[in-house]
């Protein structure tokens, strides 16, 4: 079996393993669970995780040429490191709209555009999860419910801060170093996307007015002419300009 083939088989797999971590980490957190329900809710993270990790490496000694492959698959590294990211691939869906045929140029933008939206949207989720897991036991912590943590989230990937809430752990400071920098650069391939999309679109105009504005000079030449006395069959070179 070869590593294209491996992956074909476990996509299905993967994805209900990345939505079963979600739930369950969603559900220790928000929930507060203590005692067996935080145990076994734990070793179901650690168990999905694990397939996650096992499917990486299965991939990696699979492939043909390891270090290359290492090197080209560094967001398949990330999803094995937070798997909840995968659930973006969910959205390719939305990449597709029936009945249009886009060009190569739209068809990319329009990826960028849903992904980055859908990889924003699960970075505010999952950051608030995080920050609150490690925030809310802090003695001088201020971000205690999720709702005050998904605020705090929003705040901080689009660089606004407040400073109502804010981490005061370690742990709490690295979630928000790294939601600042992600927020800035999916803002970044955002921004660029929709530029290139306008700009596509303004030159495309340009190019429809342009054969109107050529016929526009055409009609002015033909009037000047005209008042001038002459043809613009004479100008053009009409039947009558025939050798001599």
């Amino acid at each position: 079996m070869d590593e294209n083939t491996w992956h074909r088989r476990t996509q299905v797999l993967l994805m209900v393993a990345s939505l079963v971590y979600l739930v369950a980490y969603s559900w220790r957190v928000i929930g507060g669970l203590t005692g067996t329900a935080n145990v076994v809710v734990t070793l179901v993270i650690g168990a999905t995780w694990a397939v996650f990790i096992v499917d990486y490496l299965v991939r990696l000694s699979l492939a043909r040429n390891r270090s290359a492959w290492f090197r080209s698959h560094l967001g398949t590294l990330a999803i094995a490191v937070i798997p909840v990211f995968r659930l973006v691939l969910l959205l390719q869906a939305l990449t597709h709209v029936p009945g249009m045929r886009p060009s190569a140029g739209t068809r990319l933008r329009t990826q960028i555009m849903v992904y980055g939206i859908g990889a924003g949207i699960l970075l505010i989720y999952v950051s608030s999860l995080a920050v609150l897991e490690v925030e809310r036991r802090a003695p001088d912590g201020n971000i205690e419910t999720f709702f005050e943590a998904l605020w705090w989230a929003c705040v901080t990937i689009t660089t606004t801060g407040y400073g109502d809430f804010y981490p005061v752990t370690a742990p709490g400071r690295l979630i928000g170093v790294a939601v600042m920098f992600s927020g800035v650069a999916l803002a970044g391939i955002i921004t660029a996307a929709l530029a290139s999309w306008i700009l596509e679109r303004a030159a495309r105009n340009n190019d429809d007015a342009e054969p109107a504005t050529r016929a526009q000079m055409r009609q002015l030449l033909a009037k000047v002419d005209a008042l001038g006395g002459r043809r613009p069959e004479d100008v053009d070179g009409g039947p009558d300009d025939g050798p001599d």
